[in-house]
């Protein structure tokens, strides 16, 4: 029987234990992509694959890391109304 959550988080893109994979078509092409990891010092697996397409999607994902979100601030119930009556908050738009 095969466990589904063993507790482990995944190992980060780019590190040594999860190196990115990205599949180019030309040694060109290849250089310029192995320059783009060594100046950002992640680690990575390039494969050179003419007859298949180029899949730079690890690479992708490394440079446009998405921001963090900040939550917005929740109205409590007993504060004053945001739309500006001057009622508590439940009594007016949070019915």
């Amino acid at each position: 029987m095969k466990k589904i959550f063993d507790g482990r988080k995944p190992a980060k893109l780019g590190t040594e234990k999860n190196p990115a994979v990205v599949h180019v078509k030309t040694k060109k092409r290849m250089k310029e992509v192995a320059k783009i990891f060594e100046k950002n010092a992640w680690k990575c697996r390039i494969e050179l694959e003419r007859d298949k397409p180029e899949d730079i999607t690890d690479l992708e994902i490394l440079l446009n890391r998405p921001e963090p979100k900040e939550a917005e601030k929740k109205i409590g119930r007993n504060e004053p109304c945001p739309c500006g009556s001057g009622k508590k908050y439940k009594k007016c738009c949070g019915k």
